[in-house]
């Protein structure tokens, strides 16, 4: 069973293989950070580490940014649910129905994650949704994806924290906003275009941090954690 943390900061396990990702999280700790698993990490060792991930005490955040008609979508989430973990999402684009029968599926799991919903990735700018055929501007794009994913019962959205403040005051208090693309002060930006830091973030609005590089890549991974939950008021 996963472990109670109030910390915001969901580290990326953005890593090649299931051993790498295990060595990193044996230098954490359950409760001063949440785990978030992606395509990569969940292609190469599967289901498999998210249940070893869950049994070792981390709340885990499956990242699969599920994308596909109602049923299709649905499956997969009750199959992510009954892996344990603490959060899953989905893509906004797949529209109402999609994300209205996710929410169906996970709600009727014995142990229910909460769901929510990518609205625009980090990495676009205006021009990039320009090239897919989105003629609105990113924040633009952002508040029509969230009005939707609200209004399909979902739990909140990941966002960019610069939509933070403006998205917190549609879902309210209890909306979930998790913000990807956060760099402490002096980090490099990497391939990240909308970014801030921790404390930035967290003034905006946003929920939970998702934060990768700055800590799995760090010479101390342990101490770079420590150093942003001090920044936040949290060590």
């Amino acid at each position: 069973m996963d472990a109670t943390t109030e910390s915001p900061v969901i580290v990326a396990l953005d890593f090649p293989s299931g051993d790498e990702a295990l060595t990193l999280a044996g230098r954490l700790r359950p409760e001063q950070c949440r785990l978030k698993v992606g395509k990569e990490l969940f292609c190469r060792a599967g289901p498999a580490l998210v249940e070893r991930l869950v049994d070792d005490g981390f709340s885990v955040f499956l990242d699969l940014k599920f994308h596909d008609i109602p049923h299709t979508v649905a499956a997969a989430c009750r199959a992510a649910a009954d892996l344990g973990v603490w959060m899953i999402n989905v893509h906004a684009l797949g529209g109402r129905a999609m994300m209205e029968a996710a929410q169906d599926a996970v709600q009727s799991r014995p142990r229910s994650p909460l769901l929510i919903a990518v609205t625009v990735l980090t990495s676009h700018g205006p021009e990039t949704l320009q090239e897919i055929g989105l003629a609105a501007d990113p924040q633009s794009q952002v508040e029509r994806l969230s009005d939707l994913a609200q209004q399909a019962g979902l739990d909140g959205v990941v966002c960019s924290a610069r939509e933070a403040q403006l998205l917190r005051q549609r879902w309210g208090d209890d909306g979930v906003l998790v913000t990807p693309g956060i760099r402490p002060a002096g980090s490099a930006r990497d391939d990240q275009q909308r970014i801030m830091t921790p404390r930035q973030a967290m003034v905006a609005g946003s929920s939970y941090l998702v934060i990768g590089r700055p800590i799995t890549r760090a010479t101390d991974p342990h101490l770079a954690l420590q150093e942003i939950l001090r920044e936040l008021g949290r060590a």
